[in-house]
């Protein structure tokens, strides 16, 4: 089970690398191609849309080829498009590759969300928190390779690691052996759970009565997360320099500061998940999230704003890893389908929402557009309180039909 969750990690970190590369050399990029910044956006909106058909794609091929075989066309596709961007075809390619390697990395995060949460029943969190430290580690580490490489004139070698370092993983995932894990991840149809049980008669459509509410539920819940959190990473800098005229290289460290307290935050949260219940922690971050971003517009000083970012990436580090889980949890039976729906819903937030963020600070004050923020994260306040009544009368429930029971979290 070690070699899994590792092997998970290296997987995540290529994701978080995958993930920024392209905005990483996106301006030496453009001026090699003579192409404008709209253009750039299309490339990247491009990826997304890759992205969105890997995640939703990938319970299709997880039955058609096995979960091990599903990774191995993703990674394998990612390590093909990488290698591709390298040799800088001619700018109509690029979209196509744009997808291919968005398909990849999308499906890879979808598959092993999927496998991690359901073969580990004993503190899920602390595995799915460790995955996404590695992922903001990759996300943090690739400007810097991208910067190193422009420097020296070698950008186009920035799409050359993603691809050594997803041939690496190809390989450790083709050849590793994770014991009696290995004959789930390699069966076929509908009724191979990872967990290991047979389904005999699975159902089609796994959201039935009360259980399709709960998924427009978390549906929801990732839109507006996903959202906010890109909102935040995107427009961080702008919303500093207008606010206190700060320079363009100061304000850029805001953004690096949010990741740096994201990745530090992730280390602890699946450990302080499983101490308080996952529904606790997932309301409770929304709640103090929500006080941060209120309390943000009002902030008059680099050091006190600065102060409320690092705060900002501590709280909300573990929001997206915990509520995924708590949402498996609460589906139970649905592991194979709704981490990759969660995924894609969030996929969708994190391209529509910093749309409405960037209309609001051509149209809007600066601070209108900072307390959007905060009504994005009022949303999942009342989401998130709403899945914990939820759970909180399904184990009310159990307690009244089986006797106390410290099982749910």
């Amino acid at each position: 089970m070690k070699r899994l969750i590792w092997i998970g990690c290296l997987s995540y970190f290529l994701i978080g690398l995958a993930h920024v590369v392209l905005g990483s050399v996106l301006p030496v990029l453009l001026e090699h191609y003579h192409r404008e910044y709209s253009e750039g956006g299309t490339l990247i909106f491009t990826q997304f849309a890759g992205f969105l058909a890997g995640v939703l794609v990938s319970p299709w091929l997880n039955r058609r080829f096995g979960k091990r075989g599903g990774l191995l066309i993703a990674i394998g596709l990612l390590t093909a498009a990488e290698l591709v961007y390298t040799l800088l075809p001619p700018w109509e390619w690029l979209y196509a590759i744009a997808v291919c390697a968005g398909f990849g990395f999308g499906m890879i995060e979808a598959v092993i969300g999927t496998i991690i949460i359901a073969a580990i029943t004993d503190k899920t969190a602390v595995a799915m928190s460790r995955l996404e430290v590695f992922f903001g580690v990759g996300a943090m580490v690739m400007p810097l390779i991208a910067s190193g490489f422009i420097t020296e004139g070698w950008w186009r070698f920035s799409f050359l690691v993603i691809s050594l370092i997803a041939l690496v993983t190809l390989l450790f995932w083709s050849k590793a052996s994770f014991g009696e894990i290995d004959a789930v991840l390699s069966a076929k149809g509908p009724a191979a759970s990872v967990s290991g049980q047979e389904h005999a008669s699975p159902k089609r459509f796994p959201y039935q009565g009360g259980a399709f509410g709960i998924l427009v539920l978390f549906i929801v819940f990732f839109f507006l997360y996903v959202g906010t959190e890109m909102s935040l990473a995107n427009f961080m800098p702008a919303i500093l320099i207008e606010k206190m005229g700060m320079k363009e290289a100061a304000a850029a460290l805001s953004v690096t500061c949010f990741w740096i307290a994201m990745s530090v935050g992730r280390i602890f949260a699946g450990v302080v998940a499983e101490k308080i219940h996952y529904r606790v922690y997932v309301l409770f971050s929304c709640l103090i999230t929500l006080v941060l971003l209120i309390v943000f517009p009002l902030m008059g000083q680099v050091w006190s704003a600065f102060a409320i970012i690092l705060l900002l990436g501590l709280f909300m580090s573990g929001i997206f890893s915990i509520a995924l889980v708590f949402a498996s949890k609460l589906l139970q039976g649905s592991e194979e389908s709704t981490p990759s729906i969660l995924i894609a819903s969030g996929g969708v937030g994190g391209a529509i929402l910093p749309l409405i963020m960037g209309w609001s600070l051509d149209h809007l004050e600066v601070n209108q557009s900072a307390w959007m923020l905060a009504v994005f994260t009022a949303g999942m306040v009342v989401l998130s309180f709403a899945a914990f009544q939820l759970q909180r009368r399904k184990l009310v429930h159990q307690s009244g039909l089986q006797g106390p029971s410290g099982a749910g979290k």
